[in-house]
């Protein structure tokens, strides 16, 4: 008897287009029609289809591999997959474990040669579509920029976001962005010009700053590559000819005329979150918002910035640091980082301590946790490990007796339960609201509203409660995952760690271990281990 896998998706919670049950529905018409009767069904509910990193589709996968069922179907190609190489991918796939692919919309079936060539062409239109969709926004993104308005995202230090109305050429009202000054915000940016001018120095900088308890705007202690972002950013330049010259001279397209007044906005500089696109695609554009600091002044602090960097040091890693990264301050719960004592000329060895960032970076005004040996600290991590790894019988009884306590939170039984009662509620509604539509008794149609009112709310109560029960199953799903990892991790620990290298000692403590507090005062260490998370 053949066995089918229905697999529906939708990117966002909402009430329109095709709900994840009416895709699962159409799926279960379908192959009642061809005969099958036995099926798994896959939900993935709030994830894009632009790639295949969707937790039911990957269990999906896996039971492909695994062969436990013979068919997937689904609603529509897009459903599964809208880029075309995890699509042919996954043709390939399930042609390796003779499983055939039915997508019911599109009427495509792999078991014949022209079902393949069609749902590869039909993949192959669905990407287009969507970089051409994607091609046109950015597009659109960059002709909007000639014009100095804002475009979203984060404002600058400063500024805020505020609409403006206007008629474009046909007389239509339109709306647009600008930022507007926020005059305490921008008095600390012209603090942080005028003191990198005078200290030619980041780290100074935020030294007097911390000192001074500053924050950003998001309330939060200032750090150089904040600070360098705020001195870096053309929107507080009042633009010049020597400005678009010098940003001219980096590559960047430069629009609008300068007058030396309005500041500056740059587009189009970033491909991802930490990755930037080459600078000769980058827009700089004269914006609506006045400038703050005069052109010879951020220029000057762009030439320092640069001469700065190229006469860096370049240090190298240190041999030390086991805990870099894990070791935290308890007091203020900022990183510690390494530093070096005094060399000792019999050894020839500098000793190295763990040192509250805040702590340095402040000059001592924001924290005096007292600094510890760092070879002290890690030996004692060390021991703490090694002790749990020779009582790990009674660890393992507490964390499988902790697993066993977290599979009665959401069964998966009362999920199915609630389904089914909301599926009959809805047909049960569906059938009264036909019975209304067809009666002409005032009476009785009051009697069937009220009911299908009383359905409908309690289809929300259930809404509800499913929706809460399968966020506690996948809580449990993902903490009995961490669980085990954890287990195995001080399985690794305890076999490898002696003889392993600095860097996989490094990596096996980060598998166990979440945080490391240490308390200067009472000379203590905390543990803070993954499985408790």
């Amino acid at each position: 008897m053949k066995i089918a896998a229905i697999y529906s998706r939708k990117s966002k919670y909402t009430g329109k287009g095709e709900s994840i049950d009416n895709q699962i529905t159409i799926c279960k018409d379908y192959l009642e029609k061809i005969g099958i009767t036995d099926y798994l069904i896959y939900e993935d509910e709030g994830f894009s289809g632009k790639n295949i990193k969707r937790p039911e589709f990957q269990r999906m996968l896996k039971d492909a591999k695994d062969k436990k069922f013979d068919t997937l179907i689904c609603y529509r190609l897009d459903r599964v997959s809208r880029n075309i190489a995890d699509f042919a991918h996954l043709i390939q796939l399930l042609e390796k474990y003779n499983i055939s692919f039915i997508s019911v919309s599109e009427q495509f079936d792999t078991s014949s040669p022209m079902g393949r060539a069609m749902m590869y062409i039909a993949s192959v239109f669905a990407q287009l579509e969507r970089e051409t969709i994607a091609e046109r926004i950015r597009d659109n993104m960059l002709e909007l920029s000639k014009g100095g308005r804002w475009l979203g995202g984060q404002s600058p230090t400063g500024f805020k976001s505020i609409p403006i109305n206007y008629n474009d050429k046909d007389g239509r009202q339109k709306k647009m962005f600008k930022l507007e000054p926020i005059k305490e915000e921008l008095e600390i940016v012209q603090l942080i010009f005028e003191l990198y001018l005078k200290f030619k120095s980041l780290s100074q900088v935020e030294k007097y700053l911390l000192k001074n308890n500053i924050k950003t705007k998001k309330g939060t202690d200032f750090v150089k590559m904040k600070i360098k972002t705020i001195l870096n950013n053309p929107a507080y330049v009042k633009a010049t000819k020597d400005v678009f010259d010098y940003l001219e001279g980096m590559g960047i397209n430069v629009i609008g005329e300068p007058n030396g007044k309005n500041g500056l906005l740059l587009y189009n500089k970033r491909k991802g979150k930490a990755e930037y696109k080459d600078k000769t695609l980058w827009v700089c554009a004269v914006a609506k918002h006045e400038g703050i600091i005069e052109a010879k002044d951020w220029l000057e602090v762009q030439r320092i910035l640069e001469k700065n960097k190229d006469s860096a040091p370049r240090l190298g890693k240190s041999k030390s640091g086991l805990l870099s990264g894990l070791i935290k301050c308890a007091k203020c719960k900022s990183t510690m980082k390494i530093t070096y004592g005094v060399l000792n000329k019999k050894t020839g060895e500098k000793p190295y301590y763990y040192a509250c960032t805040l702590k340095l970076n402040s000059g001592k005004t924001r924290c005096d946790n007292k600094n510890t040996k760092g070879d002290e600290v890690e030996s004692i991590v060390i021991e703490t490990l090694k002790n749990l790894c020779l009582d790990k019988e009674k660890l393992y009884n507490e964390l499988l007796k902790y697993k066993e306590s977290l599979s009665s939170m959401s069964p998966k039984e009362e999920i199915e339960i609630l389904n089914t009662q909301i599926r009959q509620n809805e047909k049960s509604i569906d059938n009264l609201t036909n019975t209304l539509s067809l009666t002409e008794d005032s009476n009785l149609a009051k009697v069937l509203l009220q009911k299908i009112d009383a359905l409908s709310k309690e289809n929300l109560s259930l809404t509800k409660k499913l929706q809460e029960l399968k966020a506690n199953n996948e809580l449990e799903v993902i903490r009995k995952r961490k669980i085990e990892e954890f287990a195995k991790s001080i399985e690794r620990f305890e076999s490898l760690f002696e003889n392993a290298s600095l860097d996989e000692k490094k990596s096996l403590l980060r598998d166990i271990i979440k945080t490391i507090y240490w308390d200067g005062d009472n000379e203590k260490i905390e543990i803070i281990y993954k499985e408790a998370e």
